[in-house]
């Protein structure tokens, strides 16, 4: 745990420190005071001036919380294009980690940052919870149990509340899973009730999609979708949503054991059922489900975790239906083939599933998976040396950054019971804390942590996403120095 305190002069705090004041003489008293702050308030006040930042840049005031994809801070320009929900979510992720790392430094008796910011925070989270309505569309799906009627969330933004389009592949799963997560969160932060009851409602969409068809072995194949509208199985759509099912249970079996949750299933004559379990159960069984899932199908030789399940023997790439009684149902397509390559989100989902698995189960094999992934993640995806001296650096092309987010949230997830994760979080402090210190430009830090901004200033718009993610990692960082 980073325990070393940074000395700093009282001129360049931010706003919740006061400036010096002047005596009648017109000089001031303590000119250049210096106050200590610890690493939890140096990381917390820079992730709140990274988001403060962020949601004048990206967002459009009065308009349903619109959020732009990018923006240039030296031509001060933002781009036409719109982010997507999993864009948008990126958000609603750094707002929940601050407004969580905020009400962690109240409780050790530090109120200073949540008393100017939190109400900040808590007014944001709403506004941006009313907005996703905008990504949000109903449709009809028939799945390998039912044909029902979803309201879930879209890839694209939508004009108008409600009426995004879902069909085909414009929305996926792995959208909904991000979103379980956050919402999650954002009920163990506010306790509002909103957030967990759309928590469930989408968790119930995503347990739809499991491919509870039967094998040849008499077990159900497994695996979720990307989407509804594909056939391939990845990562990206089944890690995600480990966590927040351990969550969910947890949160059950503690208030209400009698909570109850009706899912699809199938005999093993082909017949489907719906079948009525106790959330608690439900929940954690269907956890332990994809993690093995997973497990079994995407882990590589490299001891991390490759992209999909790919290589269709029938469909030609599309969805297929079989008829059983007279009812039509989503049939199972058999993949045979583990496509890379590894990217670091689908370890870093994996490291938090297993960390909260075994603190939920305690049964050894998930310490062990989550001893050596840590290990072998960490080896695989950080690289010393190859941008700057010193400094381990990870793959930031495409949406990498974002990416080596959930690595570092998922390093933070096992800590407490896998040390040598302190490695990889500690890599990550030093990577921001460069950028701050060297790059910081306009409250924005470049998609280049250790290379810095673009000599040719008009390439230098950030994704949202990416500075939403840096200012995450940072309020993390923060409660995980409280820890």
């Amino acid at each position: 745990m980073r325990t070393l305190k940074i000395r700093i002069f009282l001129i360049s705090l931010f706003s919740v420190l006061a400036m010096a004041s002047c005596d009648g003489n017109g000089t001031k008293e303590n000119d250049k005071p210096e106050v200590e702050m610890t690493a939890d308030q140096v990381n917390l006040s820079r992730a709140i001036t990274l988001a403060k930042a962020a949601f004048g840049n990206y967002f459009d005031s009065g308009s349903g919380m619109t959020m732009h994809r990018y923006y240039n801070p030296y031509s001060k320009t933002r781009s036409a294009e719109i982010g997507s929900v999993w864009m948008y979510t990126a958000s609603i992720e750094a707002t929940v980690a601050i407004m969580d790392a905020l009400k962690a430094q109240k409780e050790k008796g530090d109120a200073v940052l949540y008393d100017a910011n939190y109400a900040f925070f808590k007014s944001s989270l709403d506004k941006l919870f009313e907005g996703l309505k905008y990504y949000q569309g109903t449709y009809t799906l028939t799945s390998y149990t039912q044909t029902a009627s979803w309201t879930a969330y879209a890839v694209n933004r939508a004009s108008s509340p409600g009426t995004a389009d879902m069909s085909g592949v414009l929305n996926v799963y792995d959208d909904q899973m991000w979103l379980v997560r956050e919402l999650c969160k954002a009920f163990e932060v506010t306790g509002e009730s909103k957030y967990l009851e759309e928590a469930e409602s989408l968790t119930a969409y995503v347990l739809d999609g499991w491919d509870c068809t039967i094998d040849s072995n008499g077990n159900e194949n497994g695996g979720i979708t990307w989407g509804p509208g594909y056939v391939t199985k990845h990562s990206c759509s089944n890690g995600p949503i480990i966590s927040p099912l351990v969550w969910l249970a947890e949160h059950w079996s503690e208030i209400d054991k009698d909570a109850e949750i009706t899912v699809g299933t199938i005999s093993q004559d082909g017949t489907r059922n719906r079948v009525t379990m106790k959330k608690y159960q439900c929940y954690l069984e269907y956890a332990e489900k994809v993690y093995a899932y997973q497990k079994s199908h995407l882990l590589n030789e490299d001891g991390v975790y490759d992209d999909m399940m790919g290589g269709y023997r029938t469909g030609g790439g599309n969805v297929e239906y079989e008829t059983i009684g007279g009812t039509r149902y989503r049939k199972n397509t058999a993949l045979y083939d583990r496509v890379g390559p590894a990217i670091s989100y689908n370890s870093g989902t994996m490291l938090s599933g297993a960390a909260d698995l075994y603190k939920a189960t305690h049964d050894q094999a998930y310490l062990d998976d989550l001893t050596s992934l840590t290990s072998k993640s960490f080896s695989y995806f950080a690289k010393l040396g190859t941008v700057k001296d010193g400094y381990y650096s990870y793959d930031i092309t495409g949406f990498r950054n974002w990416f080596n987010d959930v690595l570092m949230r998922g390093y933070v997830a096992c800590v407490s019971l896998c040390g040598s994760a302190a490695a990889g979080i500690d890599s990550f402090q030093k990577n921001l804390d460069y950028a701050w210190d060297n790059f910081l430009y306009e409250d924005m830090l470049p998609t280049s942590l250790l290379g810095g901004w673009n000599m040719d200033r008009s390439k230098n718009s950030v994704e949202a996403m990416f500075t939403f993610a840096f200012a995450s990692e940072y309020a993390v960082l923060a409660k995980y120095n409280l820890e």
